[in-house]
């Protein structure tokens, strides 16, 4: 019964992105009412999920046009996203309509993040993830366009983030993705693991395990999906923990700890 209510409701509320969530979500609450409710609320988990991919494709478009031209690369990157989701042919060309319609000049993009808050914004571990992709997408052409730099700080401040956590959050982006190239300089790799951190080689050995495990609290897969990050955008999670990881067991090596 559940099932065909979640489809409709879904469909009403979100088009055909709410139509296949519906299902599922239709789906896991008469396997509730079977075997018992679970820890988890199905409805809010799928009502996040559909803002989160909206927010995404929106803002992956005011990206991709933020320096006035999109180009081939960054439109490779959001055609290999929309592969991950394993997109039917309706979801892709909904999932391109949101693009183009970021990707306009006119487009205020303030409404989708009063939006996205509204919705999203008690779990600060998905706001933390969905600027994090941003800035992985914003860097999708190899470098980092002044006018990206702009939207995002924008983008960020609508998240609830300062300009010096803003710029620190960078920082440690684009230090965790340099460490896992591999650094020819043994110093400079050290020092990318510590901005990897976003901590100092003048922090305690009580700060840095702090902040390692804060890190890989909030990129833990099962946190992540219960607060309703998508499961195919997990991996770009894993990935970021795993340059963590590295940039941790670099720090513990060196200090012998």
């Amino acid at each position: 019964m559940f099932k065909l209510i979640g489809v409709v409701a879904g469909y009403w509320l979100f088009g055909l992105f709410g139509g296949v969530l519906g299902l599922l979500v239709g789906s896991m609450i008469d396997r509730m009412r079977v075997l018992g409710s679970g820890g988890m609320n199905p409805l809010q988990n799928a009502l996040r999920q559909a803002v989160f991919l909206e927010t995404v494709f929106i803002s992956m478009g005011k990206l991709a046009k933020a320096d006035g031209h999109v180009s081939e690369d960054e439109v490779a990157h959001v055609e290999q996203f929309m592969q991950k989701l394993n997109m039917t042919a309706q979801h892709r060309e909904q999932a391109i309509k949101l693009f183009k319609q970021g990707a306009d000049p006119a487009f205020d993009i303030y409404p989708t993040y009063q939006r996205f808050i509204s919705v999203c914004g008690n779990t600060k571990n998905l706001r933390e993830v969905l600027l994090v992709y941003l800035i992985v997408m914003a860097l999708a052409d190899g470098h980092f366009h002044p006018a990206e730099e702009v939207l995002l700080a924008e983008i960020a401040a609508h998240l609830g983030y300062g300009p010096a956590a803003f710029k620190r959050m960078i920082e440690m982006v684009l230090n965790q993705s340099h460490f896992a190239g591999g650094q020819a300089n043994a110093a400079a790799a050290l020092d990318d693991a510590y901005k990897a951190l976003g901590v100092t080689k003048d922090s305690s050995d009580a700060e840095i395990k702090r902040a390692y495990r804060k890190l890989m609290s909030q990129y833990h897969p099962d946190k992540l999906i219960g607060q309703g990050v998508p499961e195919d955008m997990i991996a770009m999670a894993t990935e970021q923990a795993k340059e963590i990881q590295l940039a941790h067991d670099l720090i513990k090596k060196t200090r012998n700890i």
